[in-house]
């Protein structure tokens, strides 16, 4: 098994560390926190004159046409800064949703302007005290009489960036059966769309979305529903492990660091056996997720039949890495690292909230136990 990375990966990989330490710096990071836009502006245009942003999006529609091992690259780095963007709800999820599920119309409407960064889309698929699955999709989207316009009624909620967005990407229910359910491109001025901010443990922008009565055209659905969203978000998944584990790996460097620089009883405290072997255990369990990430996303790059159950692991055992290391990392540190001025307690709040989010613990556990039993 070949685990090197070539040339123009690794370039790729030196390329977003810096344009992320350039731009998004932790002191910017905790700039935006609450902020309801929510991302660095500077930072999105220079991704976008990278051809970063239209990296999983296809060349015919302006963009990169990468695999989602130069993804996962790009995640570890995104990870590793926090770096405040929209880029995974946007140029991930709504593009991929719109990639898979709409028409070639729909496909050139819209997908060239996401991967420029010239258009920013979220999405409003979770509502309240709803699950992850088909059922959980109760919006109803209600045609009109010529099957011309449909009428949207419903709250979604945890909808990120949607202040900065032009549109959402909604996912409401057209019918009775479990997976009768539609992909809605909404503009975010459409009449009727509420948009209340949320303050979440991660500080990022998000929303309650309240739909009352807002009309959209039916050429503003894209036909390849829940399955379209379904195939969109096991690569995504396999994104967000790797900006867990890059998350995870910067947490357990800046730990090390002040473990040596950080004197008690006159000696430092990485020299104490018992907290020397947290941070091994930490190193061990980072890398194995290091290296699960990549086996999922060239899994899902190749098209493997185990590239969905590999997804679901690596999201799970990331994500748990991530609120581990960033847990036993605030106890190294000590009572300073729950205060402000420490940079481990950013990382430690939005481990939490990203092993939280695009399924969690419980739903990747069912599905990974539905591939292994089933």
């Amino acid at each position: 098994m070949d685990l090197e990375f070539t040339e123009e990966q690794e370039m790729l990989r030196n390329l977003v560390r810096q344009v992320c330490s350039d731009h998004a710096p932790l002191t910017v990071v905790r700039e935006l926190e609450d902020d309801p836009v929510g991302y660095q502006v500077d930072l999105w245009k220079q991704l976008a004159n990278l051809d970063l942003i239209g990296l999983l999006i296809p060349t015919e529609y302006g963009g990169s046409g990468m695999s989602l091992i130069e993804g996962a690259i790009v995640y570890e780095e995104f990870g590793r800064a926090l770096a405040p963007l929209p880029h995974f709800v946007s140029a991930v999820l709504s593009a991929g949703a719109i990639a898979r599920g709409g028409t070639d119309e729909q496909k050139q409407n819209w997908l060239p302007s996401l991967a420029s960064g010239d258009s920013i889309f979220s999405v409003a698929w979770l509502e309240p005290d709803n699950s992850f699955r088909p059922s959980g999709v109760q919006m109803r989207a209600i045609p009109n009489t010529t099957g011309t316009e449909f009428t949207l009624r419903g709250v979604k909620r945890h909808v990120q960036f949607a202040r900065a967005a032009d549109h959402l990407v909604v996912l409401a229910r057209c019918g009775d059966d479990l997976t009768d359910l539609g992909l809605f491109v909404v503009p975010t001025s459409a009449p009727g769309l509420m948009l209340e901010q949320q303050f979440s443990i991660a500080s990022d922008p998000q929303f309650k979305a309240t739909f009352e009565d807002v009309t959209v055209p039916a050429s503003h659905r894209l036909p390849g529903g829940w399955d379209a969203w379904e195939a969109t978000m096991f690569d995504a998944v396999v994104l967000a492990a790797a900006q867990a584990i890059g998350g995870a790996q910067y947490s357990l460097d800046i730990t090390v660091q002040y473990s040596k620089d950080r004197v008690q009883f006159d000696k430092p405290l990485g020299a104490f056996q018992a907290l020397a072997h947290y941070m091994a255990d930490a190193k061990t369990t980072v890398d194995g997720g290091q290296v699960l990430v990549w086996e999922a996303a060239w899994a899902r790059a190749n098209g493997r039949p185990e590239g969905a159950k590999l997804a679901a692991m690596a999201k799970l055992f990331c994500c748990q890495t991530f609120r581990d290391v960033t847990a036993m990392a605030q106890q190294i540190h000590g009572g300073v690292g729950f205060t402000l001025e420490y940079d481990i307690q950013l990382y430690f709040r939005r481990a939490k909230a990203l092993q939280l989010n695009w399924w969690d613990t419980r739903e990747l556990e069912e599905r990974i136990a539905t591939a292994v039993l089933d």
